[in-house]
């Protein structure tokens, strides 16, 4: 990729520029967890994204895209706003720094990823994290690591019109190999916990598929959950506990009761899981990796069909621990697999859900690495 990236850099612009990466991401447990203020596990990576870049003393930025095939060129005021999607994460990333205080100028740019596009690994973040990281180095503006990650944020508020929370480009800057890291919602703090699973790989099982559902979902499950930590009379369902949502049962609709035990079920999942880490437990790593997918389907009910067929395809399997990756409706399950149980394990997963529904699944072995860095 680097090979490729350069070729295009020199072609497009001359010369040598500096390389800058940031990766993809997972998120191991903890979902639905962000809003309630509760925690999250995510980790960088072994898929990201690539950049050549080097200031060109103007006020333009002109970057090419090696996936898309198109070159873009732009001002750092905010009437220079570029009109494609791609090209807006890094004007967003610019204006958000600018916004901070921070003094740049023009670069020149050729860039192009591994990330899988559509499978929840957060590519966007990627890009984000990479443009933040390469010109706080370039322009020597001092940004903490994790303010990049907010800018990324801001990026994606302010110029894509995605409300998304922290995680994704929390993880994709932060991201340490051999490392996951919980951060707590609420506070912002975070720890990273060992993961190092000699013996089992980690895998990603893309299903194709993505089901879009009439209403608004994410916003009647977010709803549900305010409501019963209003009733509960906490802030957010990360303080309350099963006992006191049992208190409550008869003042809540079953819906609502049903939401709130898995998101309170999921805090106490994901404390579980850095437990079990802490003492190389990965058996019981996959245990709660399933006691979190069939709660998203029974209680929190954003699975589907294809993804309960995986997740009890890959526990027919042997396979350790399987869950749904995402908020849901479609998209991933994420597997911890024994070396000697994969071969056999992906194979039956293609062809069965081949059988059943027309299309392999995509097949993304993944490695927890490093997050935003020069290389």
């Amino acid at each position: 990729m680097k090979t490729r990236i350069h070729e295009q850099f020199e072609k497009n612009f001359g010369g040598n520029g500096t390389f800058y990466a940031s990766a993809g991401r997972i998120n191991l447990i903890g979902e639905h967890t962000d809003y309630n203020g509760s925690f999250v596990f995510p980790g960088a990576i072994d898929k990201c994204i690539m950049a050549e870049i080097r200031k060109n003393d103007s006020d333009k930025v002109r970057v090419v895209s090696l996936d898309i095939n198109e070159y873009v060129e732009f001002g750092l005021k905010e009437e220079d706003a570029p009109s494609q999607d791609w090209a807006r994460y890094i004007f967003g990333v610019c204006r958000e720094i600018q916004k901070r205080g921070g003094v740049i100028g023009g670069f020149d740019a050729a860039f192009a990823g591994n990330v899988p596009l559509g499978a929840g690994l957060s590519s966007s973040a990627a890009l984000e994290s990479t443009f933040a990281f390469a010109i706080d180095a370039m322009w020597q503006l001092g940004i903490e690591k994790f303010e990049l990650a907010r800018i990324g944020q801001s990026t994606e508020h302010n110029y894509c019109g995605v409300k998304c929370g922290i995680m994704d480009q929390f993880a994709s800057v932060m991201g340490k190999k051999g490392s996951l890291m919980r951060l707590d919602c609420k506070t912002m703090e975070f720890e990273y916990f060992p993961f190092k699973p000699e013996g089992y790989k980690l895998v990603l099982v893309d299903s194709r598929v993505k089901h879009q559902l009439s209403g608004s979902p994410y916003n009647d499950r977010r709803n549900s959950c305010e409501r019963v930590a209003a009733t509960i009379g906490v802030e957010f369902l990360r303080d309350a506990s099963m006992e006191q949502l049992q208190a409550v049962k008869d003042k809540v609709s079953q819906e609502d009761y049903m939401r709130a035990e898995y998101v309170i079920g999921e805090t106490q999942r994901v404390l579980d899981v850095c437990a079990a880490l802490e003492k190389g437990d990965y058996e019981t790593v996959g245990a709660k990796m399933y006691e979190t997918h069939w709660g998203m389907s029974k209680l929190y009910e954003v699975s589907c069909e294809e993804l309960d067929f995986l997740a009890t395809l890959a526990k027919e399997c042997g396979v350790t621990g399987c869950r749904i990756m995402g908020g849901g409706f479609g998209g991933c399950t994420i597997n911890l697999v024994k070396d000697e149980l994969y071969d056999a394990f992906i194979a039956r997963a293609k062809a069965e859900f081949n059988a059943k529904y027309g299309h392999e699944p995509q097949i993304y072995p993944v490695v927890i690495s490093d997050g935003a860095h020069k290389c």
